[in-house]
């Protein structure tokens, strides 16, 4: 697909020893992949640097075929190098999988866990996934509020991740870019501490995807960096 730009940037913020989030990007054609690793165990480190890596050869591996049995394929592979790392003494061993990819007709995302795809078009920041915690399940069907206790609580109790048991699969959707979107690939230390109108403020701007970057990793550290914060954005040109 030709017209792309992108960039990608990690911090580790504030709170941790070191960043547990793993990203990559390419271009041509693209694969732009987050992972977060869940907790900060070795664990942790290992899973999201496993599940990237494993990602990214099998799609490239595929060499240009991919599809839905591509991607799942891909992140059954992720899921067998974690649940092994898992089986050692280097704590838990479980992480997210948000992956956007170009396809023959457009783009794919893939996703497990609570990493976010977001998409700006036509003056309108979209969420383009779901969280899969037991946070976003009990807010959607109205168990509790959004800002209660109780989904603070349920917030970082993970449905699907890569290293869970039984092995779920992952949310597989089917995109068609436009021109002028922009995509936002991002972990939650940029989702849950930079307010959706920031986000929106940044995209809006459509300056260069680097810049973009700088800034969202800004705003999270001005909202107190308590997380590793990984962004990576993607630009369709006009």
């Amino acid at each position: 697909m030709n017209g792309l730009r992108g960039a990608a940037g990690s911090e580790v913020g504030r709170r941790y020893r070191a960043n547990f989030d793993v990203a990559h990007l390419d271009l041509e054609p693209l694969l732009a992949v987050v992972a977060d690793g869940m907790g900060d165990s070795e664990g942790s480190a290992l899973a999201g640097r496993a599940t990237v890596d494993t990602f990214v050869e099998r799609i490239r591996a595929a060499r240009g075929d991919i599809g839905p049995k591509t991607i799942r394929d891909a992140v059954e592979a992720a899921q067998d190098q974690v649940i092994d790392l898992g089986r050692g003494d280097v704590g838990l061993a479980g992480c997210t999988l948000t992956a956007l990819l170009a396809g023959a007709d457009g783009l794919w995302l893939a996703q497990l866990g609570d990493s976010r795809v977001y998409r700006f078009r036509d003056d309108l920041l979209e969420l383009l996934t779901v969280d899969h915690t037991m946070a976003w399940l009990g807010v959607a069907h109205g168990l509790y509020a959004y800002d209660s206790p109780q989904a603070k609580a349920a917030r970082y109790h993970l449905t699907r991740y890569v290293g869970h048991a039984m092995r779920p699969e992952p949310d597989v959707l089917s995109i068609v870019p436009a021109p002028g979107d922009v995509y936002l690939l991002c972990s939650d230390g940029i989702a849950e501490q930079v307010p959706y109108q920031r986000i929106r403020e940044i995209l809006r701007l459509h300056i260069e995807p680097a810049a973009m970057v700088e800034r969202l990793l800004g705003a999270a550290d001005v909202a107190g960096g308590q997380d590793n914060a990984t962004a990576v954005v993607v630009t369709v040109a006009f």
